[in-house]
């Protein structure tokens, strides 16, 4: 069977979904279908509902700083069901010593907070004359080079954090490509940050006031995000599921995609595909791609509920440096984050365990897991008696690792993209593994897809750091 559409995404994932709508939003009549493998939508985003309990197999949420993702919950209404979690409000702690240490959210705080020691604050401002390393360092020499050894504890928690990394693999010019080019033109990132803000008064800018972004979720959790989007679909019309894609080939003019469900063609596909499941399609493409795939890093989650007479410490979580040498990589205190995680008098946290520094932990059995992520908790939290609740949760793909040669395929993409009519390519990896970078880069693509050329320009993001 050949089917013929103006454009087939492929991945129904909370990128796909998102380009489907935005297609759908700017160009009503335009004819698209979405090829998804599994039997549902949703890619890494799933939900774990049981016994009361809320907890999440992918992302926990996303920051609302994001003009996209804002503008994707005003057009769905998701903006009258979402529920928040101010950062500003709700601290984060790095494990030290066996001990919760607060990081606090603003400037003024947290230079006054006891993290290191004044000679160590003072040797940050010597980042104003230290000049940027050539090459792509890593995260770890990156940042002893420019702010001090002393940070490297809390540098490591940010991106076990985010990555489930090591950040003696990660690099900057990969994760934090903007704050990158600030220190490359300026010579400091300190430097590159006030000539910014000197501009932008310079220019009559309004000064933007400092303010925290909030955590976004849903009372059901994160999949009402995917749940909401696929609403938008018909089933076997406008998305055919177990429908995995085996090879893309342009001919004639036209995209000829062979799939589990028959053979389709259309005039544009997009990709919307984690970073290493886009590459095995794009084999064929010329130029080939530097990398055949980029390393992965996968987690289990261990949740746990507890009855009344455990609680856990404000805020949101904590996060171990590899320094600490425990068997978790931190914890997020769910029901401290949104209402409804637990029933009511109870408390549940979810444990991660992995990461690229040990995967050799997630070949344990779910029973093992459960008692060393227990036996850990106990030591830092104010636990009594015996879980209520408890599950393992394991997700059905890895989180990429952002590493050397990272930006020359970010590169290879984008001329990819340029030089080949039809074809665009978003996704999980692309440019960032977050909740916004997945709407982004899709919104992009529709953009460019619709403008009939090739990737859009778009300035470099300096992102923030929040723990």
């Amino acid at each position: 069977m050949t089917e013929q559409f103006e454009t087939l995404i492929i991945g129904g994932g909370l990128s796909g979904l998102t380009a489907a709508h935005k297609l759908r939003i700017h160009s009503p009549e335009h004819r698209l279908c979405i090829l998804e493998k599994s039997a549902v939508a949703g890619g890494v985003i799933r939900t774990h509902r049981e016994n009361g309990y809320i907890s999440e197999i992918g992302p926990h949420g996303f920051l609302d700083n994001c003009p996209e993702s804002r503008q994707l919950l005003l057009e769905t209404g998701l903006d009258k069901e979402c529920v928040r979690a101010p950062l500003i409000n709700f601290v984060r702690y790095v494990c030290q010593n066996g001990r919760l240490c607060c990081i606090p959210q603003t400037p003024k705080k947290i230079l006054m907070a006891p993290l290191i020691s004044w000679r160590d604050k003072l040797r940050i401002l010597s980042e104003l004359w230290t000049k940027p390393i050539q090459g792509e360092p890593t995260v770890a020499k990156w940042v002893a080079h420019r702010f001090g050894p002393a940070l490297l504890p809390f540098a490591d928690a940010v991106f076990t954090g985010t990555y489930a990394g090591d950040y003696n693999e990660l690099t900057i010019d990969s994760v934090m490509p903007g704050i990158r080019a600030l220190e490359k033109e300026h010579g400091s990132v300190i430097r590159g940050l006030i000539t910014r803000m000197w501009r932008a008064k310079r220019s009559g800018q309004p000064s933007k006031k400092l303010q925290m972004p909030a955590m976004t979720s849903f009372p059901g959790g994160m999949s009402r995000l995917n749940e909401r989007l696929a609403e938008e679909l018909t089933p076997g019309v406008d998305i055919l599921f177990n429908c995995g894609v085996d090879s893309i080939a342009r001919r004639d003019a036209v995209w000829q995609v062979t799939s589990e469900g028959g053979i389709h063609t259309a005039r544009n596909i997009i990709l919307a595909l984690p970073v290493n499941a886009a590459l095995r399609l794009l084999q064929g493409m010329e130029p080939a791609s530097p990398v055949k795939a980029i390393p992965e890093a996968w987690i289990v989650t261990v949740v746990l509920g507890f009855a009344g007479g455990s609680s856990l410490p404000p805020g949101f979580g904590y996060l171990t440096p590899e320094q600490e040498a425990r068997f978790t990589l931190g914890t997020l205190f769910s029901s401290n984050m949104f209402p409804g995680r637990a029933p009511e008098g109870h408390i549940v946290f979810e444990t991660l365990i992995g990461g690229r520094r040990h995967p050799e932990r997630l070949e344990l059995d779910d029973a093992t897991l459960t008692r060393l992520a227990l036996q850990e908790a106990r030591e830092i939290l104010n636990l009594t008696g015996e879980p209520t609740y408890s599950t393992v949760l394991r997700p059905e793909g890895g989180i990429p690792q952002l590493g050397r040669g990272y930006p020359q395929l970010l590169a290879w993409r984008d001329k990819l993209v340029q030089d080949t009519p039809g074809l665009f390519i978003s996704g999980f990896g692309w440019e960032g593994i977050g909740i916004n970078d997945m709407i982004k880069t899709a919104d992009r693509a529709v953009a460019a897809l619709l403008n009939a050329s090739g990737t859009e320009e778009h300035q470099t993001e300096i992102k923030r750091v929040y723990f």
